[in-house]
C-alpha cells in the first residue's frame, strides 16, 4: 500500500505536534484504502464525548455494485486513541486558533493508521513567503549544479 498524504495541509497549516491513531473501518473500507482509494482533502479531526472522529474523509466502496445500500463514503470514522492522549488532545484543541488535521494514512503491521497533527492556520502573506523561499531554494540549487 502506498502512503496517502494530505499535501495541502503542509502548505495551509503550520504543524505543531503530530499524533498517530488507528481507524475503525468496515472490511470493504479497509480493502479500498489498501488499494489507495481515500481522499483527505477537506478533512479534519474532532473530539466529541471523549472520542475522536475523522470527519469528511471520502472512502469510496471497494466494489461499488456490491456495496450496502446505506453506505455513505464520507461518513465520520472513529479514531482509536488512549484516554491519556484524548485528554491531552482535548486540552490543546480548545486553544484558540488551533485545529486538528490529518496528514497521512498508511499501514503499520497490517493495520491502517492515521497520522494527524495539531496545527495553526497560515495567513495569505505567510503562504506567499513560503512560496518565495521554496522558489529561491530551487533556483539556488539549479545554479550550483551548473
Amino acid at each position: 500500500m502506498k502512503v496517502i498524504k494530505n499535501k495541502k495541509a503542509y502548505f495551509d497549516y503550520e504543524i505543531l505536534e503530530t499524533f498517530e491513531a488507528g481507524l475503525v473501518l468496515t472490511g470493504q473500507e479497509v480493502k479500498s484504502i489498501k488499494t489507495g482509494h481515500i481522499s483527505l482533502k477537506g478533512t479534519y479531526v474532532v473530539i466529541k464525548d471523549n472520542e475522536a472522529y475523522l470527519i469528511n474523509a471520502n472512502v469510496p466502496p471497494y466494489q461499488p455494485k456490491n456495496a450496502p445500500k446505506d453506505y455513505d463514503p464520507s461518513q465520520s470514522r472513529k479514531l482509536l486513541l488512549k484516554k491519556s492522549e484524548l485528554k491531552n488532545l482535548f486540552g490543546k484543541a480548545q486553544q484558540k486558533g488551533l485545529t486538528m488535521i490529518p496528514l497521512r494514512v498508511y499501514t503499520k503491521r497490517g493495520k491502517i493508521k492515521l497520522e494527524f497533527a495539531i496545527a495553526k492556520g497560515r495567513k495569505k502573506a505567510d503562504k506567499r513567503e513560503l512560496i518565495k523561499k521554496r522558489e529561491f531554494k530551487r533556483e539556488k540549487e539549479r545554479i550550483l549544479k551548473i
